[in-house]
C-alpha cells in the first residue's frame, strides 16, 4: 500500500527539529538553515516512500546535502563580509541546555571552531560527533566510501579537539560570572570588568556594516573592557540588559527601545572570559525574540 502525502508531511514535521539542527550546525545560520529545510522538503515531498528503509536518515541526507551545497554560497558571502562574521544566535529553550552534548555543540564559541572546518569535515563531524550518525548513513549524506568518512571523522575530531574547551562550564557559574560581569559593564565599574577578562581575551563584534561594532576583533583586557562599558553600559529606562538563553547557554540581551539590539555570549576558561561575542547585525537577530526548537 502506498503512503498517502500526509504520511510524508507527518514524517518531516516529526523530523523537524532535527533537520533544523542539524542544518543549523553545519551553517551557522538559521535563516540558511531555514532555507535548507524548505529544498528538503521540496525534494522529500517527491520521493516514493516505500523505497525509503529508514526514513529519518534518508531526510538527514537531504537536509546535509543541501546545507553542504548552502555552504558553499555562504563561504562566498562571509569572503564581502563587513567586519567580523558570527554565528546567528538561537533563543533556546531550557531543555536544550539540559542536554549538555546538544548546548555545546551549538555554542558560540563551539560554531566558530565548526567554521575553521573544511565543508565536508564539518558535516561529518557534527553527524557523527552530535548526532550519533554511523559511518555508512554518513557516507550516503557526504557522497564518499565509508572508509573515508572514517578517516575525515578521525581528523576532524582531533581538529576541534585542539581547539575546544577544555573543561565544561556549568550554567550555573558561567551565570554567575555573566551576572557579574553585566554588573561591572552597566555601572561603568572598569576594575571589576578587568577582574572578569582573561589576558588573552579576545572580543568579536558583528554589525555586518549596518550597526557600528569593531572592525577587527578588540584583543586584551584593557580594551575590551572600555569597550565593553562604552557599548553596554548604556542603561536607561529605554535601554536594558537582560539575561537569556542563547545557544543553549546563559548569555545577555541588550534592548534599546522595545528591540533587541545586541546579544551577548561569552566563553570562559578557568573562572574567567577569554571570548565575548556580541551579534549586532538586524539580519541576525529574528531568532532571539522566540525561542526555537532543537532536538538531536
Amino acid at each position: 500500500m502506498l503512503d498517502s502525502p500526509q504520511t510524508a508531511t507527518e514524517t518531516f514535521v516529526d523530523h523537524r527539529k532535527l533537520l533544523f539542527t542539524v542544518a543549523y550546525e553545519i551553517l551557522g545560520s538559521a535563516a540558511d538553515a531555514e532555507d535548507v529545510l524548505q529544498e528538503t522538503w521540496l525534494r522529500w515531498s517527491d520521493v516514493d516512500l516505500d523505497q525509503v528503509r529508514e526514513r529519518r536518515a534518508y531526510l538527514v541526507k537531504i537536509t546535509t546535502r543541501q546545507a553542504l551545497n548552502r555552504l558553499r554560497t555562504l563561504s562566498r558571502r562571509k569572503e564581502s563580509y563587513v567586519g567580523p562574521w558570527l554565528p546567528e544566535p538561537l533563543l533556546t529553550a531550557p531543555d536544550v541546555a539540559e542536554d549538555i552534548e546538544l548546548a555545546d555543540s551549538v555554542s558560540t564559541a563551539m560554531l566558530l571552531v565548526l567554521e575553521t572546518l573544511a565543508p565536508v569535515e564539518r558535516a561529518v563531524f557534527v553527524l557523527r560527533e552530535v548526532f550519533d550518525f554511523g559511518y555508512d548513513e554518513i557516507a550516503e549524506a557526504v557522497d564518499k566510501s565509508p572508509a573515508a568518512v572514517r578517516q575525515i571523522a578521525h581528523r576532524a575530531r582531533g581538529h576541534v579537539a585542539a581547539r575546544r574547551l577544555r573543561e565544561v562550564v556549568s550554567a550555573h557559574d558561567t551565570r554567575a560570572t555573566l551576572a557579574a560581569f553585566q554588573s561591572a559593564a552597566t555601572t561603568g565599574d572598569l576594575q571589576g570588568l578587568l577582574d572578569l577578562l582573561a589576558p588573552e581575551v579576545v572580543m568579536l563584534g558583528d554589525g555586518g556594516g549596518l550597526k557600528q561594532a569593531a572592525p577587527r576583533p578588540v584583543h586584551g583586557p584593557d580594551k575590551v573592557a572600555r569597550l565593553v562599558v562604552g557599548g553596554l553600559g548604556k542603561v536607561s529606562d529605554t535601554t536594558q540588559l537582560r539575561a537569556a538563553e542563547v545557544n543553549g547557554q546563559p548569555a545577555l540581551i541588550l534592548w534599546m527601545h522595545g528591540e533587541i539590539d545586541t546579544v551577548v555570549t561569552v566563553r570562559i576558561e578557568q573562572e574567567v572570559i577569554t571570548g565575548i561575542y556580541a551579534v549586532r547585525n538586524p539580519e541576525k537577530l529574528s531568532h532571539v525574540g522566540a525561542e526555537t526548537a532543537l532536538s538531536r
